[in-house]
C-alpha cells in the first residue's frame, strides 16, 4: 500500500514550486487543468520517496482567516529532515507570507523544530 498526503490549495503551481524549494522535492507526476494554469493533480517525492500530492482547490478559501485565527485543523509532520540547516531553510520558505505558530526551538523530543502555517493555509511541523 502507498500513501500520499493530499493538499488542495489556491495557486497550486506556485505552491508546488515553494514545496519543492522548501523540502528539496521534485515533481514525479503531474496533470494540469484544461487551461494549463493549475494542477489537477501533482505528486512530489523527496529522494525517491513519495512525499505530497497537490491539487488546485476548487472552492474559495480565505487564508487570512486561517492565519488570523492560527487554525491548525491538520498538521503535516516532516521530520528527520536531515539537519538544522534544512529545518531553517524550510522554515524560512514556508513562513514567507505565512504565520509562525511555534518558532524554531528545542523541545524534549526534538533538538530543532518549528510549526508554521504557510501562505496557502497548510500547517507544517518541521524537525530534524
Amino acid at each position: 500500500m502507498k500513501n500520499y498526503t493530499q493538499v488542495y490549495v489556491k495557486n497550486s503551481i506556485e505552491a508546488v514550486d515553494m514545496y519543492c524549494n522548501a523540502f528539496g522535492a521534485e515533481v514525479t507526476f503531474q496533470i494540469k487543468n484544461d487551461t494549463n494554469d493549475a494542477y489537477a493533480h501533482c505528486e512530489l517525492s523527496v529522494k525517491g520517496e513519495p512525499f505530497l500530492a497537490v491539487s488546485e482547490a476548487v472552492n474559495p478559501c480565505d487564508i487570512s482567516v486561517i492565519h488570523k485565527e492560527k487554525w491548525q485543523t491538520m498538521t503535516f509532520n516532516v521530520f528527520e529532515i536531515g539537519s538544522e540547516e534544512a529545518v531553517h531553510k524550510a522554515f524560512h520558505i514556508l513562513s514567507d507570507g505565512g504565520v509562525v505558530i511555534e518558532p524554531i526551538k528545542e523541545v524534549p523530543w526534538s533538538k530543532c523544530c518549528a510549526t508554521v502555517i504557510d501562505k496557502y493555509g497548510v500547517c507544517w511541523w518541521i524537525s530534524i
